[in-house]
């Protein structure tokens, strides 16, 4: 028996997390083919990764096919899982995503703000070609994406694309749920977090060790101290004691950027000063990972991927898809269809909760209310994705100003517009839906 996994953005530094996964899983999930895919553009590093999955493979004596291509649609036929993690513009675009707001005295984040507004609208459209594609190609094939802001292309695909096998994926809950284990002190398969809200707007409700309630010894530990806590792409200033016991949630490391925005801002800005930014750094990083994926002798995944934030990429993404193909119904936390779950929100909207993973998809477990702390901020941030939907799928200016001026890290007027204008103009290339202009 066959089974077919296509990666699409194979080229990306993150690749070798997931091939790792594939071989850790190899008993439960025998993939037989990979097929790396990526663009022109490239060509020079899908071909390195291709090389070091290789090696990988043979290191690990797994009967494993894997080969890269530029061309989607040949890879794409007889596919069971396919992948997607891409960068529409390239590390350049994400320069300007975290340049151009910071020089106008905004957050400049990859996935938040203005620069995730600009990130989806980047994405929408090659997003919707590759889901047409796989509906085309490969229909029944699961569609596992990983690529930011996952919530908001998840949604997007669902909404606008014919192909509905579609998850969103990211590492944060997990890396939550490994994270409250080694504070608690306890194996990370002894941890349950509820999980509740949006993609890098999510909220733990309850931690369980064993069934047994541990949310507010948790929310005792967590402090300033466990720096772990966050990937190593995110800034860590800590939550408050105050801000933990009175709001009596597990913050996740992006609410930093929302309910510490001065102090985030700040942070960044001192750094934006002295030429430096995240893109910047990764660049760096990015060249040296190359460089050591070329060792003719390197058989694993080196441990200076750590350092690009994608802790548990591999974990995330193999579990999910061993779920889905084993039928396992354990209970994951993924980007799915609201069906319900919480009733604030329309059964169409895309939300991160816990599910049950069966052959047929995710079904969300059900939340009786949204907390009335957070109750409003998850809604506003809902309002605020559709706005972003609407506005990227249409090209509409309008809509993209509402979206700007609705984005907690924006809600300026004034600026706003001129923000929008400098970011759509920066961004042209990679905006075909926008008339650029106002």
């Amino acid at each position: 028996m066959t089974l077919k996994l296509v990666v699409i953005g194979g080229g990306s530094s993150y690749t070798p997390e997931i091939i790792e996964g594939v071989l850790k899983r190899h008993h439960q999930l025998s993939f037989t083919e990979i097929v790396l895919v990526d663009i022109e553009e490239g060509k020079e590093k899908v071909k390195i990764i291709a090389d070091l999955a290789k090696r990988m493979i043979q290191q690990e004596k797994k009967e494993i096919k894997l080969s890269w291509t530029l061309d989607l649609e040949y890879a794409l036929r007889e596919a069971e899982f396919v992948t997607t993690q891409i960068r529409v513009g390239g590390l350049d675009a994400r320069e300007r995503d975290e340049r151009i707001p910071l020089s106008h005295g905004f957050i400049g984040q990859e996935t938040n703000g203005a620069g995730g507004i600009l990130k989806a609208f980047r994405t929408f459209p090659v997003m919707l070609q590759i889901a047409e594609a796989v509906h085309r190609i490969c229909p029944e094939a699961w569609m596992i994406n990983f690529t930011n802001p996952a919530g908001i292309i998840t949604e997007a695909l669902l909404k606008y694309s014919t192909h509905k096998k579609v998850i969103g994926v990211c590492n944060i809950p997990y890396h939550m749920q490994q994270s409250a284990a080694e504070i608690l002190e306890v194996n990370a398969d002894q941890v349950l977090v509820e999980f509740i809200g949006l993609n890098h707007f999510v909220f733990g409700r309850r931690v369980e060790v064993n069934g047994i309630d541990y949310t507010e010894e948790l929310t005792e530990r967590l402090d300033h101290n466990h720096a772990k806590y966050s990937p190593a792409n995110i800034i860590h200033l800590g939550s408050s004691k105050a801000f933990m016991q009175n709001m009596k949630l597990i913050p996740n490391p992006y609410h930093q950027y929302y309910y510490q925005t001065k102090d985030m801002l700040a942070t960044q800005q001192r750094a934006y000063k002295n030429g430096e930014t995240r893109a910047k750094a990764v660049k760096q990083l990015e060249k040296q990972l190359f460089a050591i994926y070329q060792d003719s002798a390197l058989t694993k995944k080196p441990e200076q991927l750590e350092e690009r934030g994608g802790a548990f990429y591999s974990e995330v993404a193999c579990r999910l898809m061993d779920s889905l193909y084993n039928n396992r119904k354990d209970i994951q936390t993924v980007n799915t269809l609201n069906n319900g779950a919480i009733k604030e929100l329309p059964d169409d909207a895309v939300i991160e909760v816990n599910c049950f993973i069966t052959k047929d998809g995710p079904e969300p477990i059900t939340i009786v209310s949204l907390p009335m702390a957070v109750k409003g901020d998850i809604l506003q941030m809902k309002a605020f994705e559709e706005l972003v939907i609407e506005a990227g799928i249409s090209g509409d200016y309008h809509q993209a100003y509402q979206a700007f001026l609705a984005n907690p890290l924006i809600k300026d007027e004034k600026r706003a517009k001129a923000l929008l204008d400098e970011m759509l103009a920066a961004n042209h290339k990679e905006l075909p839906q926008f008339m650029i202009g106002g």
